[in-house]
């Protein structure tokens, strides 16, 4: 039986919320094959805009329901979820399809107490839309929280590292859609021409801001399916990960060890910018997740990279004093890219930062050994936290007094708002730099 695109919203939030599965991998596995662009996006603006709010929405619910909402059957709160966000944030939705589509999933999930309850909560909550969406907090931590469906933990740390108002302008733009970025195979087109078939073919396209081998596409539909996309052309990867590549600026002839590889977006990019000359040994602790590097590569006609699994935390002696450079990409909170990824903000928790922090140092001071003297090692993350990126890197270098910080004002353009490249590292974040959140340091292994 065919699905409607709301059913299909709700078994994909089901799996997340009550299954505890990724948003990318619960919406491909959940998605019914020949769905038009039009049906498929508004599945992705529920799933999205769902967990994009998922504090406020519950926040919503209790003001409306006598029922408390642990009580409320797990099935049904996200049909609740599901109706209340078509009728507060999607304008262009009547609300009595809003209410009657919603009604008709609890009465095939639910029983026929609970089609009342959905009935009269959606009705109530339609009648009184602007009295339930004011929210009514004891502090500025509970008010962004709620606001912008971030968990309280999450606004307080960042409120202590960055203040107030910074913290609600990164809570709002997280909440925001990100531009689809893509990177440009120079090895095979130019930036030029690949951006002029493009818009050809009715993409928007623009310029990135900071990296010279990005672009912007801004109505991306099917952009996988294009001649350009299947010939290695291009490959999907954000501006801010680019820059690793670009911030390295490897030698061709150079050989190069990638310690946490996949899935080679950045690999891929360092074997490009080498003119696919030398060596990039490219590292994971997942078999699967190497054929994806070992995939990518092929698509973009690169064959200097060799794959193998290794464990990060496990010294290699073979590896001792052979990388003319070295990534370490390294596991971390991901809290930079909760635009992209707004099921972070239900996932993960607190306590795993301090895991992180211990097992990214670990690696870190696992790995420096198998850089040459004037090697160069970049440490990068997709997290906004400090104990993951400079405090991090302060105590490294504190406790390794070979290893100095390089100055990488010549290597990013544009850069009148980041103050941090003569210091050998930049901080990247949505709200100000229209990227994910993300960190990346240059290091020189001095002796």
């Amino acid at each position: 039986m065919e699905l409607s695109g709301r059913e299909m919203a709700l078994n994909i939030l089901n799996d997340i919320f009550n299954n505890g599965a990724f948003s990318n991998i619960a919406i491909n596995s959940n998605l019914d094959e020949g769905l038009s662009n039009k049906e498929e996006g508004f599945v992705r603006e529920i799933v999205y805009g769902v967990l994009e709010n998922n504090i406020y929405l519950d926040y919503i619910i209790s003001k409306a329901s006598k029922i408390k909402l642990k009580k409320i059957h797990p099935i049904i709160l996200i049909i609740l979820k599901i109706g209340i966000y078509q009728i507060i944030f999607m304008d262009r939705i009547p609300i009595s399809a809003a209410v009657n589509e919603s009604v008709n999933l609890a009465k095939k999930h639910g029983h026929k107490g609970t089609i009342g309850f959905v009935n009269g909560m959606l009705r109530n909550i339609s009648r009184n839309k602007d009295e339930f969406m004011k929210v009514e907090a004891k502090d500025k931590i509970d008010y962004i929280s709620i606001k912008y469906s971030h968990p309280k933990w999450m606004v307080k740390r960042w409120i202590k590292e960055f203040g107030e108002e910074f913290t609600e302008k990164l809570c709002k733009e997280n909440n925001k859609s990100p531009q689809l970025n893509i990177r440009v195979n120079t090895l095979k087109t130019s930036k030029k021409k690949l951006k002029e078939k493009l818009m050809d073919y009715g993409f928007t396209v623009k310029d990135t801001k900071y990296a010279n081998d990005s672009l912007i596409v801004e109505n991306p539909i099917r952009i996988t399916e294009t001649s350009e996309f299947k010939m290695g052309h291009f490959i999907i990867q954000d501006e801010s990960s680019t820059l690793v590549g670009q911030i390295m600026d490897p030698k061709p002839g150079s050989t190069i060890i990638d310690c946490c590889s996949a899935p080679g977006g950045k690999a891929t990019h360092l074997a490009q910018i080498m003119n696919n000359e030398g060596r990039i040994l490219s590292q994971d602790i997942y078999e699967h997740k190497l054929k994806l590097i070992e995939e990518n590569a092929k698509r973009l006609g690169i064959n200097i990279i060799e794959t193998s699994i290794l464990d990060g935390t496990k010294r290699d002696d073979s590896l001792v004093n052979l990388a003319d450079y070295l990534l370490l990409d390294a596991p971390c909170s991901g809290l930079g890219l909760i635009r992209r990824k707004p099921d972070i903000k239900i996932n993960r928790k607190e306590e795993d930062i301090a895991e992180l922090v211990e097992l990214q140092y670990t690696i870190l001071n696992n790995v420096k050994d198998y850089l040459k003297i004037g090697g160069i090692l970049i440490y990068s993350t997709c997290t906004i936290e400090k104990d993951e990126n400079i405090n991090m890197i302060n105590k490294f270098l504190e406790e390794n007094k070979s290893f100095k910080l390089v100055n990488i004002e010549d290597k990013i353009h544009n850069s009148q708002n980041i103050d941090t490249l003569k210091h050998g590292y930049i901080q990247l974040f949505p709200h100000i730099h229209n990227t994910d959140g993300f960190y990346i340091v240059k290091i020189i292994k001095e002796r």
